[in-house]
């Protein structure tokens, strides 16, 4: 047998080791590095993903509500400048559950009627029950908005380092099944890695979005807030003249 031939027959077997040892290393799709992973990282991708889940219902849900939130805010602020008396407006929206300006306008409208009701005597304490409760109905509509992002900012702030602890641990045991063959072939030891580093690829694919639209829906509040400060502030006001108006008639 010449030295070519001897060559062809190393090649040949070297390639039929190396494929043995890819199939035996398994499947190195998504899927099959998933169901190769320990329990450990099984977990740890599982969490992740149905974290990633909720992460993006929480995102549609608040995208939906604050699109709404707005277009509420135009409409009763159209109907509240329009010139229609305020007596009108409170008994429309009394009997309702109003959200956003029209929760400040009805708690207010409330209390002045309360007040006017008993007779109050002082003006001072009259608008700082009416300053008192819109305050109060503000930080509940806020709270309202602002429910479940916490869950969004936890996401984008720790899911890369979950990921990572799966990634650590994965790496370990592949270590130690490297150990335990006495092999460092490639083939053998890349499945292992990859399966490994899926855990922190999927908690980069939690963390990013989640961060990103917690920064997006954080800045929207804040303009809603700010919108719903402003009316709180000129309803105030007005409510102010009036009160000013009905103590000068009673002197």
């Amino acid at each position: 047998m010449d030295g070519s031939m001897i060559f062809a027959v190393s090649a040949a077997f070297a390639q039929g080791v190396e494929s043995g040892a890819l199939e035996a290393a398994g499947d190195v799709s998504l899927i099959g590095l998933f169901l190769q992973a320990g329990l450990i990282v099984k977990i740890v991708m599982i969490g992740l993903l149905l974290a990633s889940v909720w992460t993006w219902a929480i995102i549609i849900d608040k995208v939906i509500l604050y699109a709404r939130t707005r277009r509420q805010l135009d409409r009763f602020e159209e109907v509240f400048w329009s010139g229609r008396s305020l007596e009108e407006l409170y008994r429309s929206l009394a009997d309702k559950t109003p959200t956003g300006m029209g929760a400040l306008f009805v708690s207010a409208m409330r209390e002045w009627k309360k007040s006017y009701e008993r007779n109050a005597a002082s003006p001072l304490g009259l608008q700082g029950r009416i300053d008192k409760v819109m305050d109060v109905s503000l930080a509940r509509e806020v709270d309202r908005l602002e429910r479940r992002l916490g869950f969004l900012a936890s996401v984008g702030s720790v899911a890369v380092y979950v990921g990572l602890f799966g990634t650590v641990v994965g790496i370990m045991t592949s270590f130690q099944a490297i150990a335990g063959s006495k092999s460092t072939n490639l083939a053998v030891v890349a499945p292992g890695i990859a399966e490994a580093l899926l855990a922190t690829a999927i908690g980069l694919v939690a963390a990013i979005p989640a961060l990103v639209a917690y920064n997006k829906l954080s800045n929207d509040v804040a303009k809603i807030a700010s919108r719903l400060e402003g009316f709180a502030d000129e309803f105030s006001a007005i409510l102010s003249r009036q009160i000013d108006e009905r103590m000068q008639r009673r002197g």
